[in-house]
C-alpha cells in the first residue's frame, strides 16, 4: 500500500474563520508538524471568486515529503474540505481533532482511502508485480 487518503467535508462552520486567509495559511503552515510530516514548501493560499458569487473561498495547498494537504473554504456555505493524502501511515482522529480546533464544524463526513495497493515497496515486490503482469500478457497474447 502506498498510503492513507483522508477525505474530510464539515459543515456549519465559522463563516469568519473560514474567509480568513491567514488562518487557512497558517493552519497548513502548522499541520505536517501536527501529524510528524516534512513540509518541503511553504503554504500557498489564495482566495478565489468564481462566476458563482456564493462560491467565493479561500484555497490552499501545502506540499510535504509524505504527499500533500490541501483546503478548500465556502464561508457563504458554512462548508470547507480537507484532503491529506500520505505514503506514511498518520493518526486520523488527531488530524480531524486539529481541523475542527480550527474551522469549528456542527459535523462532517470522512472519508479515508488507502491508495496504491499494490505499490510496491521494495524491488522484490516491484519484481512479483511485474512477472504478474507479463504472465497476464503472455497468456491473453
Amino acid at each position: 500500500m502506498f498510503g492513507p487518503h483522508l477525505i474530510l467535508e464539515a459543515y456549519g462552520c465559522s463563516k469568519p474563520n473560514l474567509a480568513d486567509l491567514s488562518l487557512v495559511s497558517q493552519a497548513l503552515d502548522t499541520y505536517p508538524e501536527q501529524l510528524n510530516m516534512t513540509k518541503i514548501m511553504p503554504p500557498y493560499v489564495f482566495r478565489y471568486s468564481g462566476a458563482v458569487p456564493e462560491d467565493w473561498g479561500v484555497s490552499g495547498i501545502v506540499l510535504i515529503a509524505e504527499s500533500h494537504i490541501s483546503i478548500h473554504t465556502f464561508p457563504d456555505k458554512e462548508f470547507v474540505t480537507l484532503d491529506i493524502f500520505s505514503c506514511k501511515e498518520f493518526d486520523v482522529d488527531a488530524a480531524i481533532d486539529y481541523f475542527c480546533s480550527i474551522f469549528e464544524p456542527t459535523s462532517y463526513e470522512k472519508q479515508l482511502l488507502m491508495r496504491g495497493r499494490e505499490f510496491p515497496r521494495s524491488e522484490a515486490r516491484a519484481g512479483h508485480i511485474i512477472e504478474r503482469e507479463r504472465l497476464k500478457l503472455a497468456v491473453s497474447g
